[in-house]
């Protein structure tokens, strides 16, 4: 331990007091007279990503934000993913500085903005972008729809633990993504196997450092590692196989082929083979059968 030093946790620690990658995001919510508004976003990560009815997010925000305040009033929001560009960094750093209203932030706006398919109530969505969330806020946790828009100077207690307004000048909001939106080159590279040239350029924010600049890394191409995946015993995948459904069998070519899955994730992955299998008539799961599953597979994850 002689190498670390005892560095003091101060408000904003995640920028102040360490070294903290985060993605760059564009908030795009719908203001009072109806125009988009674009807040530059750090502090949004994955929430819930697995076991849930949903998937979400969780947004960090000021609640005297143009965000917060649209979010507060319309619960709906476009999470825009934008590419490692100097010049949509730059506008990204203005989008952010807050005091300004909507109108007076969006007048010059380097953006080019398109409607949403999903209804006239949602906020516009960044062309420029390389992958959207279209999300919806859900007010019904920790009865959060009770936190209302219009307070500017800082909300007073009682405050939520982490959905709705969570301090006099904080607010949390778990996002459902309704859609994921993704230019097409990026989502074929994602269904039809990833390799380096087939990653957008993401760039990564370093968030505030001192009171002059904000910071930003350039992308560099990945670089592949393989997974070490330990091979688990074809009789132990047989003997889930035969667990799942007395309607549909595999066979133990079959079962040798899915020796890679991770044991952890091997009930859900042939519990979902069932599934495609029974909905299709197929009774056996020979190899054959199994090409046209994982086939089946991934044109549903293409859809979603």
């Amino acid at each position: 331990m002689e190498d670390f030093e005892n560095l003091r946790i101060v408000d904003n620690f995640y920028q102040t007091s360490s070294f903290f990658p985060m993605p760059t995001i564009l908030v795009g919510t719908v203001s009072e007279s109806g125009l988009t508004n674009l807040g530059s976003y750090s502090l949004c990560f994955p929430y819930y990503i697995a076991g849930k009815d949903y998937y979400a997010m969780l947004l960090e925000c000021r609640n005297s934000s143009n965000t917060c305040q649209n979010l507060l009033r319309t619960k709906k929001c476009s999470l825009n993913f934008i590419p490692d560009s100097k010049k949509f960094f730059k506008e990204a750093v203005r989008l952010g500085f807050p005091g300004e209203t909507t109108e007076e932030k969006m007048k010059d706006c380097i953006f080019s903005l398109n409607e949403s398919t999903l209804g006239a109530d949602r906020p516009k969505i960044v062309s420029e972008a390389f992958q959207v969330f279209e999300c919806s806020w859900d007010d019904s946790l920790e009865d959060a729809y009770l936190d209302k828009a219009g307070n500017l100077e800082g909300y007073e207690p009682p405050y939520r633990n982490f959905n709705g307004i969570t301090s006099k000048f904080g607010a949390h909001f778990i996002l459902k993504i309704d859609r994921i939106l993704m230019k097409k080159k990026y989502s074929d590279s994602i269904i039809n196997g990833v390799k380096a040239g087939g990653f957008p350029s993401v760039p990564v924010d370093y968030g505030y450092r001192d009171s002059t600049n904000f910071w930003m890394s350039r992308f560099r191409r990945p670089y592949p590692e393989k997974i070490q995946a330990k091979e688990g015993d074809v009789s132990s995948v047989i003997y889930a196989a035969k667990r799942i459904d007395p309607e549909v069998t595999f066979t133990d070519d079959a079962c040798a082929k899915l020796t890679k899955i991770p044991r952890i994730f091997l009930k859900a992955a042939l519990t979902q083979m069932v599934e495609i299998a029974k909905s299709e008539g197929i009774s056996l799961i020979d190899e054959a059968a199994l090409n046209i599953i994982n086939d089946k597979r991934r044109e549903e994850k293409k859809k979603k």
